[in-house]
């Protein structure tokens, strides 16, 4: 008999890799997965509703409730119109004069929404609340939050009713060290809710390490790494055509979010350094606006390039234009220290080296499997000297991609999924009344 699950996540579902794999790995097996993420309104051919495969189902709550859309949209055009505006106001007075137990008390909790923090708390829990709606209303035999930002709506679906369900929590980050979770909140939410799941899951064994420390015990491990069939064809996207560059030109790659600690202003700022090759950055994120002003204030814009984020289906056949690639986190926080992360393995997969951070988990994959080099991520001259090395020992370079190819038949998303859906088959087993955290092997 096939189980029902009920999986949320925290974002639009666009470029999720790890989430894929797990939903499509599940819905292999024969799981009838519900997949609940987030709509962006400003997207007008995402839908609300995806059938993935048979067994494999998305489901996208609203970013904003009705109302708050209709009070934005209103404002926004109030200020765009003055004309517009102007008689708004007008009809506002009118309602205000003979309505005001109800109007006064509206637009004063709309204008606090619009302009102060509360908006933020206000889009937030509303879409929890909308997560929660969607989680309940079907028969489900297990639950899966991605992430702390979706543990409570899988606590509330999978523990508030008569006969309670597993709850799985898979972390993808360290969720009490990391960029924007600052403050100690996080970790008594985090606490409060590890103590009433039911298993738990952990991108690698530092981090494993890491939990037990905290909370007194070892969770899953299951890696980041990605499909193997990637590797399988050498189709290309012509990215020389696409830039206007040499087809000799040497592309230097960094594929992910352009986000803060990524080490991407370290990087632009190792460019003048190279003694070939254009630096490109396939992705988006807060901070890529300043660095587009960057090369443009160091006057580089021929050296460095930028290409909007591609589907994830997309990626391999840009990932195989590069001469090399880069995953130069920095050390901001104990997250990015223990990351292995996931461009690191699709590098590997279109037999791309690697210059990369000497944190643990990287430097274990790349010095252990020799398939690129580790330098002070934090020092431009460090990831200049990496680069030239590449760029003038031919030699060197090949070897690196060849040893890559001889690693993606290790580190692949085909071999890791047994570990996963092991932690599937222990949860629907165990009995809920006594069951414990579930421990890797």
């Amino acid at each position: 008999m096939s189980k029902n699950v009920c999986m949320f996540v925290w974002n639009n579902f666009t470029n999720d890799a790890r989430v894929l794999r797990e939903c499509t790995a599940l819905s292999e097996e024969g799981y009838k997965v519900d997949l609940i993420c987030i709509h962006d309104p400003n997207d007008e051919e995402m839908k609300y509703v995806e059938k993935r495969n048979e067994n494999f189902n998305i489901y996208r709550v609203r970013r904003y409730p009705v109302l708050f859309s209709i009070i934005q949209t209103s404002y926004r055009y109030c200020l765009d119109y003055k004309i517009a505006g102007g008689i708004s106001f007008i009809i506002w007075l009118f309602l205000a004069y003979y309505f005001p137990v109800v109007i006064l008390p509206l637009t004063i909790m709309g204008l606090l929404i619009l302009k102060t923090k509360a908006k933020t708390v206000f889009v937030r829990g509303s879409i929890i609340t909308r997560m929660i709606i969607k989680g309940r209303k079907k028969k489900y035999d297990l639950y899966h939050s991605n992430d702390l930002n979706t543990l409570p709506q899988g606590y509330i679906c999978s523990k508030w009713r008569l006969k309670r369900k597993p709850l799985i929590y898979d972390s993808h980050e360290v969720q009490t060290s990391r960029t924007g979770y600052d403050s100690p909140i996080y970790g008594k939410m985090e606490r409060f809710f590890i103590k009433r799941i039911d298993s738990m899951i952990v991108e690698n064994h530092t981090r494993a390490k890491y939990n037990e420390d905290l909370y007194g015990f070892y969770p899953n491990v299951v890696h980041n790494y990605p499909f193997l069939e990637s590797v399988i064809s050498n189709e290309k996207v012509n990215l020389h055509e696409m830039l206007h560059l040499p087809t000799d030109e040497k592309i230097l790659l960094y594929q992910g979010g352009i986000q803060a600690g990524r080490g991407l202003e370290q990087l632009i700022h190792a460019v003048p350094k190279f003694k070939e090759g254009t630096l490109v950055l396939i992705g988006d994120g807060r901070i890529k606006p300043d660095l587009v002003k960057m090369v443009k204030e160091m006057d580089f814009q021929e050296k460095v390039r930028f290409i909007p984020k591609v589907p994830l289906s997309e990626l391999p056949r840009y990932t195989r234009n590069a001469y090399l690639g880069f995953q130069v986190l920095n050390n901001t926080n104990f997250n990015h220290y223990s990351a292995s992360s996931n461009k690191l393995f699709e590098y590997m997969m279109a037999e791309v080296p690697v210059v990369a951070c000497d944190f643990p988990e990287i430097k274990r994959v790349v010095e252990g499997e020799n398939t690129g080099i580790c330098i002070d991520s934090h020092d431009p001259k460090a990831i200049a000297d990496a680069v030239n090395r590449l760029l003038e020992d031919r030699k060197l370079r090949n070897q690196l991609s060849d040893n890559s190819l001889k690693a993606s038949v290790i580190f692949n998303w085909e071999r890791e999924k047994e570990m996963f859906m092991n932690v599937y088959t222990k949860s629907i087993l165990s009995d809920l009344e006594t069951i414990e955290p579930t421990m890797s092997n």
